[in-house]
This record gives C-alpha cells, structure tokens and sequence, in this order.
C-alpha cells in the first residue's frame, strides 16, 4: 500500500508537510505533494512523531519465582497501541557459566512469529570469564551491539569483573548498558528493616536510597574512565542525585556517557508506596523504586537540560491479584516490576508538553536518541526519506487511561486516572496502518528482528 500523509507538522515550526510512503519506506517529505496514494491521511491539527522506541522492556522475564506475565506477542501489542514500533529487550541470565548468546538464540524463538512490531536485545552478562569477554565481538557483528550488567541483585559482578567488560566493549564498540545500585548499602538497610518487623512498601524506596544509585553511577563512571570511555549507558535513572553525576562528569570531560529515565519516575513519587494503604503501595514494587518529589523535578529539570538521553519504561508486568497482593505486608518478596509499554508516549508528550518542553526534545527522548545510541537509527527513530515508515499520530484530546483501556495481559496499570491531553488516533509501521479510528490491524508475527549497526 501506498500512503500519503498530508499536512503534517514535522518539527518545532509552524510549516506543514505531506510525506509520501511507498514498499513500507518514507518516499518523499515536500509541501503539496501530488503523489497518487492508495490512501490519503489529513493529519492538520495533530501530533506527528516518528514510531516509538523503546529500548527497555522485559517480556517473558524469567525472575525464577515469577516471570513477568508479557509476552513479546501481548507485550508488543501493548506497545503498539501507544504508538511505539520497535523495542530492544532486556533478556534474563541463563546458567552462570553459558554462554550469552545461549540465551539469545532461545530469545530469538520467543519473538520469531509473536512479535507485532520489530524488536532486538540487548546481551547479559553475569560472569566476565575469557570465553564471554570474546564472544562480545561476535554478538556485535549478528546485531547485538549492547549488553546489560548489574551492580545488584544475584547477577551483579564485582569492580575488577565490569572493568575487564568496560575494556573489552571499547575494542569492540558495544554499549554497556548498567543497573546502577549499591548492592551492599541495599543489603545492610535491608537487613536492619526486616529485624525491625517494617515490611510496608514504603520501606522498598526507604532501603534503596538515592545514595545507592549515586555511588554506584559515579563507580561505573570512573571505571569507564580507566577503560577508555567505552559507550556506558546508565538505565532508568531516577534521583536527582544520580543525574547530577551524570551532569558533573561530562562537564569534566568524561565521554560516550548516556543517561536513561523511565515514564515512572517522572510521574510519581514514592507517596505512591501510601496512598490507599499497602494493597495499593505493592503495585507500584520496582527496582529502583519510586523517589520523592524533589527528584521527579530534579529529572525534568535535567531533561530540559540535556542531560537525560532517552525515557523508556522498564515495562517489566506482574498480576496484581495473584502475584503483587498476596505480598502487600512483605515487599521482601513482592516480584518487582510494572507495566508501562503502552502508556509511555502519550504520558510523556501530556506531561512534557504542559511543562513547555518542545516537541523536537521529546521525539529525541522517545525516538531518536534511543535509535542513534543502540544501532536503529538507520531504519528507525525518525521521518526521512529511506527509514522505514513508523509514524505515529496523536489527537489533541484528552482521555483517562484505566485498565478497561489497556492492552498488556497485566491486570492493572501503573497510570490509573491519569489524564492525557494526547490520544493515538493513527499507527503506521513500515508503510502499513497498524491502527486508526475504525480498527486494530495487526497480525502476530509482522515484527522482524532488527541486526543493529553503527552506519
């Protein structure tokens, strides 16, 4: 199908322009194109971004105890719905001395034919042995250009193992991606709180403080000095003290630094962890946890700042009734995660919007930056002539979104009652319209596998 999109407002600026799609490619970008087109969309007085990327998500997470309840059908469904086209997956560890492409390949048959949009993943390393070290070269060379590691949790490694991975993803140009928490600090506030009988949710965000995520960013940021300025990506940024780390260090020169936050941590705060008692507090159980309002200010302020490179959501779903609730009076043993895949854009755009940030910086936080910094932006993150036709348009209306609305197979949503100023009213992916006013088209199985690469 051939589509021609008129009157669109592409940028910052008051022009309009009509954007020609032919063989699921961005043909032509002009003023008063007379393309001959299957179908004409009229897109005046609306929202035009390219197709969502988000280059954080968790489906079918296997935690041991739980696994998170998306699949990358449902999951990439509910993506779609938000008006995201393509994700990078955050992939589980397999056994401690396999390989990570072991766990790649098996990744590669949960998404082959389920996936509604195109997807790829990021590695994960838990153990930094020689044989794992090279491997990186070539998981590099099949498109799997970046890799997660972990300062926490049963997979974290030590300083001396992340600096060997740090030296080695300099030579071979991966993007070293870091769950940046002080695991000792963490483990010794744990310990005194449990002694104490305080189990509430609240006390989830009391023993993962701000200062643990501040160590341990300024730890890998010094590290990554050592190694070289290899590409490190601190994920899911959520104090104001951890991006003023971030912000000190690329002022004293330090290079190939990347900060990510997520939709939730500049949405709420940690009086979430109170409202409505423990029953409500449980659902909101993440790693890291929700912050105090100072540092939801502190992230947008570093957003019109520069500082924040990408917003992605860590959309990591458990079931409430079955899986959150029963463990409202312990958050020891709460599954820690939440849904967020579908609601990040139009979240985003109302609250940055309002907030008088400009369209261009957020399409950068949404689409861009994320497909520049991991290996997409070739094909994906933008509207120009020869990248592949992913656009999303958004109504100027306002609606609430609720569960009833949702499309994950989770059984609530993190942004209950939140009112958007902002609605998808039209989805194109790769030429083709996924959604519009009259219908959902998608088929299980229409999204590839994205070989990422550096052009």
């Amino acid at each position: 199908m051939s589509l021609l999109i008129k009157n669109a407002k592409l940028n910052s600026n008051e022009n309009l322009s009509d954007i020609f799609i032919k063989d699921g490619k961005i043909s032509q970008i002009g003023k008063n194109l007379s393309c001959e087109a299957d179908k004409i969309i009229d897109a005046k007085d609306k929202v035009i971004t390219p197709g969502g990327v988000d280059v954080h998500t968790h489906f079918s997470l296997d935690l041991g105890k739980f696994i998170s309840i998306d699949d990358f059908y449902t999951g990439t469904r509910a993506a779609s719905f938000g008006g995201t086209t393509s994700i990078v997956d955050h992939i589980a560890f397999g056994e401690k001395d396999s390989l990570v492409s072991d766990m790649i390949d098996k990744y590669h048959k949960m998404a082959h034919g389920h996936a509604v949009i195109d997807y790829s993943f990021h590695g994960a390393i838990q153990n930094a042995s020689e044989k794992i070290l090279e491997e990186m070269y070539e998981l590099y060379k099949k498109g799997i250009v970046s890799t997660k590691i972990y300062t926490t949790y049963g997979g974290k490694l030590d300083d001396d193992s992340i600096l060997k991975i740090l030296k080695k993803a300099k030579e071979t140009g991966t993007v070293v991606c870091v769950h940046c928490e002080n695991d000792g600090m963490i483990k010794e506030l744990r310990d005194e709180e449990k002694i104490k009988g305080n189990l509430d949710p609240i006390y989830h965000a009391k023993t993962r403080p701000a200062e643990s995520e501040a160590e341990a960013i300024n730890r890998l940021i010094y590290l990554s000095e050592v190694a070289g300025y290899p590409k490190l990506y601190i994920v899911h940024t959520s104090t104001k003290l951890g991006v003023d780390e971030i912000r000190r260090a690329r002022s004293r020169g330090v290079e190939n630094l990347y900060c990510e936050t997520c939709t939730q941590y500049l949405t709420y705060s940690e009086e979430k962890y109170l409202e409505g008692g423990n029953a409500e507090g449980v659902k909101y159980i993440c790693a890291p946890p929700l912050r105090k309002k100072e540092d939801v200010e502190g992230l947008w302020e570093a957003i019109e700042d520069g500082i924040v490179d990408v917003i992605a959501t860590d959309h990591c779903p458990f079931f409430y009734e079955s899986e959150k609730l029963p463990y409202k009076d312990n958050f020891f043993d709460a599954p820690g995660g939440i849904p967020g895949v579908e609601e990040r854009m139009e979240v985003v755009l109302t609250q940055g919007l309002k907030r008088g940030i400009g369209l261009d910086r957020l399409i950068d936080l949404l689409c861009k930056n994320p497909a520049r910094i991991f290996g997409l932006a070739y094909k994906k993150g933008s509207i120009e002539i020869g990248k592949d036709a992913d656009i999303a348009i958004f109504d100027k209306k306002s609606y609430t979104i609720s569960q009833e609305n949702r499309h994950s197979a989770c059984d609530y949503t993190t942004y209950e009652g939140f009112e958007t100023a902002y609605k998808l009213n039209t989805l194109i992916f790769k030429g083709d319209v996924l959604l519009d006013p009259d219908g959902y088209y998608c088929k299980e199985g229409m999204g590839e596998f994205i070989e990422r690469k550096f052009v």
